[in-house]
This record gives structure tokens, C-alpha cells and sequence, in this order.
């Protein structure tokens, strides 16, 4: 008899020894009942903001992602650990902060940039490279955005295969980058392939899905959607080989595109549920749904402040919805979370080891309720160099330092359980709380500074 156990991560871990996901009341990996571990796929939407989708009241109907979050635990203060593309993706494959792989910033298309040339080196051990140790067949579909050297290449950083892009970004219809070059890989190798980008994701992930059914897989399905250009199902290509476009895209109504690129990833998330479904590995799937970074001014971060890029609570406080039927309790939860507390909490529902370091933290105790949320530390940015400044947060507490506005970096506090929208500046009321976190965050910078390459 073939047993299946699938955990299954929706976004924007080392295995010794392959157990089953902890009961909902423990906080250990439960006994036994398959013989294989947990199968994980996780999914990264891309500059998708907490008020974009139904899930969190927003302007988007998303009808599969609604059944997602009834299903599952919906967060309401999860955050990227990055407010752009590359840093927080370095993040989610390692569990550490971005500044330790020197990765604090875009990796840009435009090879007159030195970022050009960097990536995830090979020392930095990825979440792919532990669950293809522990006995995981791996693949990537979509966005890798960690480097554009061949050194780089998802194949050589645990993933088994990859179908997608390297770059920033990329015509949905065309799959072609923003210096008018093709980006479309088949493993190491350029390989064009006809169809919306966001369908071609969804359609590769499916195919894997069903070829390793019967065996323990993780799949990482970072989606294009809806980063720029703007660009529905029906709308055409505006990118050509060494041609000049617009890399917004042609299309006027770019809401209307945002929308509809919305939709289809969310059409995506359905085909891939209804796959794990059709296969009844579906009450075993931990599903996991999260965005990279906040929204552009295209979509919603409402009610937060801020954008993409930017160290506001819009930057990088975003929709995340985790689904596991046999495990994880259906409901909401406020813990305090980071796209680095992925590697580390899948992990351990996968029951495996890791002794690498990691800046994230196990949440499965505080999800399954066996030991109380505790006063946390995060940090975005570190030296006034990474996007407009610096921020930390302290519990409910967020000390934000911002270099692009009029307060010239001065340090602002903001209590976010009262005042989500940091609206409310109360550095001058606390001045010994506002000093403490300055010292955390210049501490931090300098702890990292020392292991950064």
C-alpha cells in the first residue's frame, strides 16, 4: 500500500531523518502513520499586496484562495524579509537574513550593474539542496531572480528541474527580459515555450505533481504574478528581442491588467489544489500562500503605509495563508512571522534535522498552541544604504528610520497594535524605548556586517 503526505506552501529546511508533521498538540513531529515523509509545495506571489486579495477584504476576487485561507490559518502580521524581489527570495531558500549571502538589494537585468553578477553562492546551503539529501525529488517553476550566472542556476542549488525565468521580470506573453533578451530556461539551457507565463507555471507544476505522486517532492512555485508589465491573458506581447518597449507595458488600464493577472495566478493556486485533490494527497498538504515584497502603486497594501521598496509596513507586511487539514487548525492568527520562519517550520514538519543557522524560527509550536507567542526581534534594510533606510520591530513596537522622506532619517515609533497604519509617531513620548531599539538595530548591523561576503 503506498501512503501519500503532502505539505504544500503558498509565498511571495534540513532533514535528518524523515518523519511525519506534529499532531496540532504537539510540538514534536507526530508518530508514524505514512512511509514517507511530507511532500511540500510552496507558493510566492510576486509585489502582491496585503489589500489585493478577498482573503484580506481586498479589491481582487479570489475565489480559490478564499477556500485556501477557510481551510487554513490566515496571518495577519507576516512580513518578506525583504521589501523587493532578490532579498527576500534569498531569505525563503535559507532561512537566514539576505545581508549574510550579500544579497541586500535587486539583482538587476542591465549588465552595466555590478549586481549583475552576484547570486546565492554555492556555500549557502538552500532549503532544495536539504529536502534533495533527505531522498525529496525538487523543482522550481517560475521566478528564480538569485543570480544570472550559470553558477547560479537553480539546478546547482538543489533543485532537480527548473522551467522559468532568472530575471527581474519578464513579458508574460513573449518570455522576454527587460534588456530585450529571452528568458526562458529548461534546466541550464534556454528553451522556448509557448503560453502565458502564469499558465505555463501552473501547467509544469501540475505535470510534477502527478509524475511524483507516489513519492516524497518539493516544489516551489514563485509566480510572475503581478509584477509588471501589465499583462493579461488576452492581452498581447509587447516585448521583442533587442527591441524597444515599454517595461510597464502597453496596456492603458493597468489595474484592469493587475486584476486579471491576479486572477489567473489564483485560477493557478485552484488547478494546483484540485491536482493534490484528485490524487487524495490533498488532507495531507500544508499549503502555505505568501507575497515577496508589498504591492507597487498599482495594487493595495490597505490599510497599511507604504509600497514596495520602502520599509513601511506596505513594503513588507504581506498575505500569507498556510494550509496543512491534518495538522495545522483552520482560523487567524497575529504571531509575528517572516518569510525566514519558512525553512525552518517546514523542517520540522517534515522531521528533519538541521544544524545550519537559521535567523528564522520554528512556528509550529506557536501555531499548534503548545507554547505562547514571545516578544520577537525582525529587521529590514541595516545601514541606510537598503532602500530608503532601516527598520526593526520589537514585539507590538516598529522603530522606522526612512532616508526618502521629509524627516531625513530621523527615528520614528510606531505601536503597531494600536496604529497599524503608523500613522501615530510616538519616538518623542519614548525616548529610552526608541534608544534600546536604535542599539538592537545598530548591533544587528554589525553582526552582520562581520558574515556578510
Amino acid at each position: 500500500m503506498i501512503y501519500r503526505r503532502t505539505v504544500l506552501f503558498i509565498l511571495c529546511v534540513t532533514i535528518a531523518g524523515c518523519g511525519d508533521p506534529p499532531a496540532p498538540t504537539s510540538d514534536a513531529p507526530a508518530e508514524a502513520k505514512a512511509d514517507r515523509p511530507p511532500n511540500v509545495i510552496l507558493i510566492m506571489a510576486d509585489d502582491l499586496g496585503y489589500g489585493d486579495i478577498s482573503p484580506y477584504g481586498g479589491w481582487i476576487e479570489t475565489p480559490h484562495l478564499d477556500r485556501l485561507a477557510q481551510a487554513g490559518l490566515r496571518f495577519s502580521d507576516f512580513h518578506s524579509s525583504g521589501n523587493v524581489c532578490s532579498p527576500t527570495r534569498a531569505g525563503l531558500m535559507t532561512g537566514l537574513y539576505q545581508q549574510r549571502l550579500g544579497i541586500p538589494g535587486v539583482l538587476f537585468a542591465n549588465p552595466e550593474r555590478p549586481e549583475h553578477y552576484e547570486g546565492i553562492a554555492a556555500e549557502h546551503v538552500t532549503i532544495a539542496e536539504v529536502m534533495a539529501a533527505n531522498g525529496y525529488a525538487t523543482a522550481i517553476f517560475g521566478k528564480w531572480h538569485l543570480g544570472y550566472q550559470p553558477e547560479f542556476n537553480p539546478t546547482l542549488h538543489g533543485f532537480d528541474e527548473f522551467r522559468g525565468f532568472v530575471s527581474g521580470n519578464l513579458d508574460y506573453q513573449s518570455h522576454i527580459d527587460m534588456m530585450g533578451r529571452p528568458d526562458w530556461w529548461h534546466d541550464a539551457e534556454l528553451d522556448a515555450e509557448d503560453g502565458y507565463l502564469t499558465d505555463l507555471v501552473t501547467t509544469h507544476a501540475v505535470n510534477f505533481i502527478e509524475r511524483h505522486a507516489d513519492e516524497p517532492f518539493f516544489l516551489y512555485l514563485p509566480h510572475h504574478a503581478p509584477h509588471y508589465p501589465f499583462q493579461g491573458r488576452d492581452d498581447p506581447a509587447d516585448r521583442t528581442i533587442d527591441g524597444e518597449f515599454d517595461q510597464l507595458g502597453s496596456q492603458e488600464d493597468k489595474r484592469r491588467a493587475y486584476r486579471e493577472m491576479v486572477e489567473a495566478m489564483d485560477d493557478g493556486v485552484g488547478r494546483v489544489v484540485e491536482a493534490l485533490e484528485r490524487l487524495d494527497l490533498a488532507d495531507d498538504t500544508v499549503v502555505w500562500f505568501f507575497s515577496d515584497n508589498g504591492a507597487a502603486r498599482w495594487g493595495s497594501n490597505a490599510p497599511l503605509r507604504g509600497f514596495k521598496a520602502t520599509d513601511w509596513e506596505g513594503g513588507h507586511r504581506v498575505p500569507s495563508i498556510v494550509r496543512w487539514s491534518s495538522s495545522v487548525s483552520p482560523g487567524s492568527t497575529a504571531i509575528l512571522s517572516s518569510t525566514l520562519d519558512v525553512m525552518p517550520t517546514v523542517l520540522h514538519w517534515a522531521g528533519i534535522d538541521y544544524e545550519g543557522r537559521q535567523d528564522g524560527v520554528n512556528l509550529a509550536p506557536l501555531i499548534d498552541g503548545n507554547e505562547p507567542p514571545t516578544k520577537r526581534q525582525l529587521f529590514w534594510g541595516g545601514d541606510g544604504t537598503f532602500w530608503h533606510g532601516a527598520a526593526m520591530r520589537d514585539g507590538r513596537y516598529k522603530l522606522m528610520i526612512d532616508v526618502s522622506g521629509d524627516n531625513e532619517g530621523t527615528p520614528q515609533l510606531f505601536d503597531l497594535e494600536e496604529d497599524i497604519g503608523e500613522q501615530n509617531d510616538l519616538a518623542d513620548e519614548n525616548p529610552e524605548r526608541v534608544q534600546q531599539m536604535l542599539t538592537a538595530l545598530e548591533a544587528w548591523k554589525a553582526e552582520v556586517a562581520a558574515n556578510t561576503p
